[in-house]
Formats: structure tokens, C-alpha cells, sequence
């Protein structure tokens, strides 16, 4: 009981540490798989195996080594120079990735709560860094509270989509796409999402003793996301190609529910945008404090103050420049992971 215990909590946070606010919004669903048609369902198996496994493998690797933040995993499979840049590069755009989640609440405030744009920046700085004292036991309570509220609005839209027209469209959609673009977009996905998460399940994979557990939790957020995005997709295709216009595809899903459905699908958009942000902020935060024998306080203030800065500059911008160049690098990364796997799997017990 303890063991399953703790790889739901494991579970739980590596499902919110993976879905942010793109894949609660849908926009990476429609991106990338909804837009392949019906072998997008087998695309999601793919990503969603990939997680499992390689979800397991970076945090068992992490207690092996002993990491204390993502840049020793990244030593550990690049090298002692390369990783070294790997990491810079990952502060770099883990920084900005934190002004896109910044302004993303930001713009939560002002586009659907009529509220001030700063007023939400101020909101969520202050939230953030009162939990991010606490450390990462802040972000396994966060994603206790938010992971099960997310899965029970997943099951709400799929028994939605069950009961209207359209709902086997899944599995009749087609596409133009050649081959190798379908089958490297669950390879890109998976990429991106699991270099991101290094910030936190890099020290989480180094405190847990127990490897079974560690195992049980990444099968069990690769089993949670995978059908995630399997119901996501098919809510999706059900309203295809309609619903492919709409800039927060799930959001007008969500109208179709209902007030009360709304309401929840706003608080879940602002949350998956808070479990990124502090997730992101508590990596770099250990990250830094590596290097500099700083305060922990001070350190998550001054990550902060760069994040409102950054998010001056608005989320679609931040959003449409940042995430495609850290995807394709991150696809070099994901290789050296699987490869790094295969070459231990024999020493594995």
C-alpha cells in the first residue's frame, strides 16, 4: 500500500508536470495528433508508451547518479562539456517557458474573469512563490488537488462525446500528410514535454528510494496521459473541422457543457498553467543554487522578476517563438535518452 501509495503520487505529478496549458487548451492535441486523423489514435499510444518508459528510465537514471537538478542528468548523457551547454540552453528557455506560463494567467484574468492582466500576473507571483517555499512538497500537494479534478473533466467530455453526433468520426478522419510527418509529431511531443519535465522529476526520481514505485508511477501518468489525449482527440475530431478555428479548441467544447462546465474548464486552464509554472521555477531554482550559494527565497524572487518581465511581452508571441525551436533540440535529447536506455536495460534488475 505504501508503494502504490507513493507511485500515485509520482503518477499524479508527472501528469501535471506533462499537461499544460497547450494540452488543456487542445491546441497541442489538434497540433499534434487530431490533425493525422484516424492513425492519431495509434500516434498517442506511441507517445504515450514513450512516456512510461521513458519517464521511468530518467528518474530511475536520476537516483542512480544521485542528481541534484536536471543539469546532472544532462552530464550524465551528453558529457561533462556538452552537458554543460545543454543545461544553459535548458535555463534559457525554461525561463522563457515561465514567462509563457506567466502571461498565460495573465491573460486567464483578463480574457474570461474580466480582470486586470497585471492583477493576475500579481496573483499568481505570489501564489507561486509562497507554495515554491515549501519545495517539491508543494508541487506533489498541487497536483494531488488538480490531477483528479482534470481526470474527472476528461471524463465528463467523454461521456459528452459518446452521447452526440459524430463521436466514432475518430476513426474515419483522413489526412494528406506523408508517413514522416505523421509518426516524428508523437516524437516531437514526447520530446518537448519530457525535456521540460527534467525540472521536476529529475529531483523527485533522486529522493525516491523505492525503483517499483518509481516504475508503477510513470506507467500509471503514461496510462493517465495517454488517455488524456486519447479522450481529447476524439472530442476533437467529433467536432472536426470546425472546431480547428477556434484559437482554445477545448474551450469551445466546454461551452457545449454547460456554466457550470465552463467555470471548471477555466480553473483547470489557470491551474495546468500554475503546476507548469512553479515545476519550471523549482528546477531552475536548483539549478541556480548549484552554482551559487544563494538563498532559496531570494533565488525564486529573482527567477520570478525575470518571468514578469518576460511576460510583458504577451503569450502567443512568447509562445509562437520559444516552443518550436526547443522542440527540434529537444528531439536530440530524447534520442540520447532512449539510447542511454537501451545500454542499460541489461544492468537494469
Amino acid at each position: 500500500m505504501r508503494r502504490l501509495g507513493l507511485a500515485l503520487q509520482i503518477a499524479l505529478t508527472y501528469i501535471g508536470t506533462i499537461v499544460g496549458a497547450g494540452f488543456a487548451s487542445g491546441r497541442e492535441i489538434l497540433q499534434f495528433f487530431t490533425r493525422f486523423g484516424a492513425v492519431a489514435a495509434l500516434t498517442i499510444v506511441l507517445a504515450a508508451a514513450l512516456f512510461a518508459w521513458l519517464g521511468a528510465k530518467m528518474m530511475l537514471l536520476a537516483r542512480e547518479i544521485g542528481a541534484q537538478s536536471y543539469e546532472d542528468l544532462n552530464m550524465a548523457l551528453f558529457g561533462p562539456r556538452f552537458g554543460k551547454l545543454v543545461s544553459y540552453f535548458m535555463m534559457l528557455v525554461l525561463l522563457g517557458v515561465t514567462g509563457v506560463m506567466l502571461a498565460g494567467a495573465g491573460s486567464v484574468f483578463s480574457e474570461h474573469l474580466n480582470a486586470s492582466y497585471q492583477l493576475g500576473l500579481a496573483v499568481t507571483l505570489l501564489a507561486c512563490f509562497l507554495l515554491l517555499r515549501k519545495g517539491m512538497h508543494a508541487i506533489l500537494l498541487v497536483n494531488t488537488v488538480v490531477v483528479p479534478i482534470m481526470l474527472l473533466f476528461t471524463l465528463l467530455v467523454m461521456w459528452h462525446t459518446t452521447r452526440a453526433p459524430g463521436a466514432d468520426r475518430w476513426l474515419e478522419l483522413t489526412n494528406d500528410y506523408s508517413p514522416w510527418t505523421l509518426w516524428l509529431s508523437p516524437l516531437l511531443y514526447t520530446a518537448f514535454n519530457l525535456t521540460l519535465a527534467q525540472a521536476v522529476l529529475v529531483p523527485l526520481g533522486a529522493r525516491i528510494q523505492d525503483r517499483g514505485a518509481i516504475r508503477l508511477g510513470a506507467l500509471l501518468g503514461g496510462i493517465g496521459i495517454g488517455f488524456m489525449l486519447l479522450v481529447g482527440h476524439i472530442a476533437l475530431s467529433a467536432n472536426m473541422p470546425g472546431i480547428s478555428q477556434f484559437a482554445i479548441p477545448m474551450g469551445g467544447i466546454a461551452r457545449q457543457l454547460g456554466m457550470v462546465a465552463q467555470w471548471i474548464y477555466i480553473f483547470l486552464i489557470y491551474s495546468e498553467i500554475f503546476t507548469t509554472l512553479i515545476a519550471d521555477v523549482y528546477g531552475l531554482s536548483l539549478q541556480v543554487r548549484s552554482r551559487f550559494n544563494w538563498p532559496r527565497d531570494l533565488l525564486i524572487l529573482a527567477i520570478l522578476g525575470v518571468s514578469f518581465l518576460l511576460s510583458q511581452i504577451g503569450f502567443g508571441t512568447l509562445l509562437s517563438t520559444l516552443y518550436p525551436i526547443f522542440g527540434f533540440v529537444s528531439l536530440g535529447w530524447l534520442a540520447l535518452m532512449i539510447r542511454r536506455s537501451a545500454r542499460s536495460r541489461h544492468r537494469t534488475p
